[in-house]
């Protein structure tokens, strides 16, 4: 650097050649870069060696010091003749060489004879210690590190422990300071010995001697089993006793932490599940349990003053949260959980809630409907976690537990206790799948009318501040589709979901009475007023979540930008893989529990009318059967329900062969029509279905049928045996698909071949009357309610041996009717149509009673409300079924005729005679219609409906005929045409008619009295009048198959009229021309 000239910087070397024309330019540049890296290769291989050197001249300074040191120490100790010799300043500088060579495997004898000469003259070697060395207190904790790590080395082996275990005891006992110059301090120096114990894993050690020392073999117990153990579990306690004593909020929390980190978070061994958590909860020593609670929500710091003049490093705060801190924590809440005031209870829920999301659980499938549910010991398959389950659900489940926490919500329904709570529960419902009966505090929770109205008030009041500085709620936020950040999700989808969830639950147990506030004492914690703005909200948030999970478009950011984003200041960060299934599971999970609550309203509406009308149909929804989807797929069924969170593969996969992946709309829109049709109105999903059958039909029927070709069924049927014909020749046996063109040739009664072709009219004629036949009461397969409508009949067993043969037949053709657009004049129960639409097996509640035995129903209910003694009744539970005069006693559960009903199990009783009468009685009868049915129709079409609209389906909307509509649609032959007189005054005539002459007129020429859904442009065959002759004595006849009416010539409209009311209210019958 520097030269002989004096110059102390050397000058560059230039080159006078100038630059080389052989090399090109981007070499030069590659080659240039190329050495630069070799130089900086270079610079770091120096840097490095220079380090490396350093570090072993240091290294071995350091071991021959130590030799030299140690050899020092032996002199010293050898000089020393007797112990009762030794000064203090020579056993200081004894301790500190000690302190400085020491070796595990070398100085073990040393560190026994230093510590015994402390432990004989401790009084002498503190005071020493604490007035003539300024770093006493430093040096004495040194040497307890060098205890701790004896014992470490030697647990195993058969070395004596007890001089270290007493150094232990002995230098952290604030009795052994007293008489010293630190006792002036008001801190003293137990805490900082402490502190510099613990930050050098002093708990650790003991976990290993508490591991090699006690038993493994013992029964859970409180009792130490051994002196040795006893000991140890005071040198655990010790730091903690000291916490408990000494109020100083950080040090305790520092403690709590470390003994959270070493003892408590891991997984447990058989002496600390067995001997520790036991002795913590139920020993001699008190816990600061409310510090743990404290230390557990909080950073604690310690400030720098105590930290300097401790000498220590701060604890180090940081521990997992695991499933066995869960079960520690649990173990000690059963102690002092009734101990706490409200504060300390909300800081309790508040660990609870973090803790019970680290318990493992087993995968499910997602089924929002599954019937399947999970018993309490069955969420932890392996692991070996099943105890710490069982201890959890067992605490919970605890009735200390349940009053602490009913109490703080009886005491003040605060935000901050209501969303501890319900992130517990949806812990409970969302990761271990229990079910709300099975849980004491769900089920307390649930029936809580204080607590429903508090935690809805909390959800609709919970709100964020928008970018114009005002408030807005989370709810409408969620129900207008606006995406959260993961703060807001997290304050909201608990409440959510744990509202509906409970309310849900609450519902299916109280009976219309109650609900619609009929009752004294009614139970509902909302008015019909409150429930009207309620739903509509809650509607409203099922179709944001729709619109959450399927944008119509999504963001995509590539890395660079991401990463310039966060440097900008962006808070929220990309969300992990797991962090997205979590959610994707939480969305999952509150979709289902809101649009379940939100169907159940619907239900009760459709029951019993509370809503305004057209309420549950929503403007944001805008799904039209015109438009083109692949939603109407057939082959691929793709109009399935499935769960919410298998919607997203729709459009990723195709689900077959012939088709693309949906788009988001249509997932957006097959979600709606599975899951909230009834936001649609019911003309559109009449179209819906009607495309859907029909493209079915296309791939069943094609075009070749038209011309009497391709696969079809023929079948002739006697008109006297038309039931009997049909059930053996349309027997799945022979019949296998009866989505197949039919084609029937009927037989009269003298067994001769009635004339005519079957294009589509005999047909219908002949299912229109095999339905009336077979489900005619007088055959038995069926009968009537009070109010005269139909239903399985629950003696037909008796009738007939094959009854359910019949059963899965009448379903099957009951579906072809709906397969082939055909109203047909059957009025069923409400009950029996709600178990075709039911997605549980066909099992309908109590509700549903009041349809089938009125009677029946009120006597339940007024049991219910009984103020009496029940047992007076002389109830118990069984019930008689009266077969044709022969009576059986049906036990209604097992032993059910020597129990008694009484003031406590009548709720019970109450379900069980609702569901013999509206379950058991009639299950197999329904199971094989709901069969036949779905052979020919998917019942996920028929879902779209509720079991109003499904009877309109059957047999046609109660409305007036719109004889414009007719005339319009309306053909004519044998030399009729619209402009022809006859046909002018017959319009004129049929205008006369009041509306039950004109559905007369309707029944007469097409067998059914009321007009097509969607119009008589949807008639098939068309609505026709043929020339009737000139004959003006002879009355209009019609033939039902072609939906044909011969008008004669009549000479003036009274005769007309005449006539023609004639005809049409004689009832006469169906005749063929």
């Amino acid at each position: 650097m520097y030269s002989f000239e004096g110059d102390f910087r050397r000058k560059p070397i230039q080159s006078l050649r100038g630059a080389s024309k052989k090399e090109e330019k981007n070499q030069l540049l590659i080659r240039a870069q190329i050495e630069r890296q070799r130089r900086e290769e270079v610079r770091l291989q120096h840097e490095s060696a220079t380090k490396i050197q350093a570090y072993f001249r240091s290294y071995a300074v350091r071991k021959r010091q130590m030799v030299a040191v140690r050899s020092q120490f032996d002199q010293r100790v050898q000089s020393v003749q007797r112990p009762e010799s030794l000064d203090m300043k020579t056993l200081c500088l004894l301790q500190q060489k000690l302190c400085f060579f020491y070796t595990e495997k070398l100085d073990s004898q040393r560190l026994i004879w230093v510590c015994q000469n402390v432990i004989k003259k401790k009084d002498e070697y503190l005071t020493y210690m604490c007035s003539c060395i300024p770093s006493g207190l430093y040096q004495l904790q040194r040497l307890l590190v060098l205890c701790l790590r004896h014992l470490k080395d030697v647990i195993h082996t058969a070395a004596p422990i007890a001089i270290p275990m007493r150094m232990l005891e002995m230098f952290t006992s604030s009795e052994l300071y007293r008489s010293c110059n630190f006792t002036k301090r008001p801190d003293g120096p137990v805490p900082h010995t402490w502190l510099y114990l613990i930050n050098h894993g002093y708990f650790d050690y003991l976990r290993v001697i508490l591991e090699a020392k006690v038993p493994s073999d013992l029964e859970r117990t409180a009792v130490a089993p051994t002196p040795l153990a006893d000991s140890i579990l005071g040198l655990i306690m010790g730091p903690v006793s000291f916490a408990l004593q000494h109020k100083n909020q950080a040090f305790s929390h520092c403690v709590l932490k470390a003994l959270c980190r070493s003892l408590l978070c891991p997984a447990y061994s058989e002496q600390i599940e067995h001997f520790l958590l036991p002795a913590m909860a139920y020993g001699r020593f008190p816990f600061p349990f409310v510090d743990l609670i404290q230390a557990l929500i909080t950073d604690t710091t310690i400030d720098s003053k105590q930290e300097t003049r401790g000498n220590g490093r701060l604890c180090s705060t940081s521990f997992e949260m695991t499933p066995w801190l869960l079960g520690a924590l649990v173990t000690l809440a059963g102690k002092y959980i009734e101990v706490l005031n409200i504060k300390q209870t909300v800081d309790f829920l508040s660990v609870l809630k973090k803790l019970l999301c680290s318990l493992p659980t087993r995968e499910v499938q997602e089924d929002d409907d599954s019937d399947d549910e999970m018993d309490i010991d069955q969420v932890f398959p392996t692991g070996g976690l099943e105890k710490i389950q069982q201890d959890c659900m067992t605490f919970l489940n605890s009735p200390n537990f349940v009053h602490r926490v009913i109490d703080c919500l009886g005491n003040k329904m605060s935000h901050d206790i209501v969303s501890a709570i319900c992130v517990i529960c949806h812990a409970l419902m969302t990761h271990h799948h229990l079910e709300i009966h099975k849980v004491r505090l769900l089920y307390s929770l649930a029936f809580s009318k204080s607590f429903i109205q508090g935690l809805w008030s909390v959800c609709t009041t919970t709100c964020n501040w928008t970018v114009m500085g005002t408030e807005a709620s989370l709810i409408q936020m969620l129900a207008c589709g606006v995406d959260l950040s993961d703060d807001d999700i997290q304050r909201i989808v608990p409440l959510l979901a744990i509202f509906c969830s409970m309310f849900n639950h609450f519902l299916y147990t109280i009976h219309d009475a109650d609900f619609y506030g009929e009752t004294k004492a009614s139970s509902m914690p909302f008015s019909l007023e409150e429930l009207i703005p309620m739903t509509l909200v809650l509607r409203d948030t099922c179709l944001g979540v729709i619109e959450l999970a399927h944008p119509d478009t999504r963001l995509s950011i590539t890395e660079d930008y991401h990463e310039a984003l966060i440097q900008a200041g962006m808070k929220d960060k990309p969300r992990k893989k797991e962090a997205e299934d979590h959610n994707n599971h939480m969305w999952a999970y509150l979709f289902k529990v809101t649009s379940s609550l939100v169907r159940q309203l619907y239900s009760r509406d459709t029951r019993r009318t509370f809503c305004p009308i057209n309420f549950w149909q929503s403007d944001r929804v805008s799904i039209q059967a015109d438009k083109p989807s692949q939603i109407y797929r057939a082959q691929g069924s793709v109009f399935t329900r499935r769960p919410f969170g298998a919607m997203k593969s729709l459009t990723k996969t195709t689900i077959d062969e012939d088709g693309p992946p949906l788009s988001n709309t249509d997932v957006k829109n097959l979600v709606i029509l599975t899951e909230l049709p009834f936001v649609v109105t019911f003309e559109e999903r009449f179209k819906i279905l009607q495309k859907l059958i029909q493209t079915d039909r296309q791939e069943y029927q094609g075009e070749m049928t038209h011309f009497l070709s391709g696969p079809s069924i023929s079948v002739m049927i006697r008109r006297n045996y038309i039931y009997e014909d049909a059930f053996d020749k349309l027997s799945p046996e022979n019949e296998p698909n009866l989505k197949l063109k039919m084609r029937v040739q009927l037989v009269n009664a003298a067994g001769l071949d009635e004339a005519g072709i079957d294009g589509g009219g005999i047909f219908r004629e002949f299912l229109s009357e095999l339905l009336k036949t077979g489900f005619d009461p007088n055959r038995g397969m069926f009968c009537h309610t009070t109010d005269q409508l139909l239903y399985p009949n629950p003696k037909s067993s008796v009738l007939m041996e094959n009854y359910t043969k019949h059963y899965y037949f009448l379903g099957r053709m009951l579906g072809k009717a709906i397969y082939e657009n055909m109203l047909v004049e059957l009025p069923f129960a409400s009950f029996f149509l709600s178990k075709i639409l039911s997605r549980h097996g066909g099992n309908l509640d109590i509700h549903h009673l009041a349809s089938l035995d009125p009677e029946l129903y009120r006597n339940l209910l007024s049991l219910k409300t009984y103020e009496g003694d029940v047992m007076d009744l002389g109830l118990d539970f069984t019930t008689v079924n009266d077969h044709f005069g022969q009576k059986n006693v049906i036990e209604l559960k097992p032993g059910g005729h020597q129990i008694a009903v009484d003031n406590h199990n009548r709720i019970e009783y109450i379900h069980l005679m609702a569901d013999n009468k509206l379950n058991k009685q009639i299950r197999v009868q329904c199971t094989a219609f709901r069969q036949g049915m779905s052979d020919v129709l998917n019942l996920d079409w028929l879902r779209m409906f509720d079991h109003h609209e499904l009877q309109v389906l059957i047999s046609g909307a109660i409305t007036p005929v719109n004889i414009e509509d007719l005339q319009r649609h309306t053909n004519y032959s044998g030399g009729y045409t619209d402009s022809h007189p006859i046909i002018q005054m017959f319009w004129k005539v049929v205008q006369q008619f009041t509306n039950r002459q004109k559905r007369q007129l309707l029944k007469f020429v097409t067998s059914c009295s009321r007009p097509p859904l969607l119009g008589f442009k949807d008639l098939y065959p068309a609505f026709c009048v043929h020339y009737g002759g000139n004959e003006p004595d002879r009355l209009p006849t019609a033939s039902t198959c072609m939906n044909l009416l011969r008008l004669p010539e009549f000479s003036d409209e009274k005769t007309m009229k005449t006539k023609l009311l004639y005809a049409v209210e004689s009832e006469s019958g169906f005749e063929l021309s």
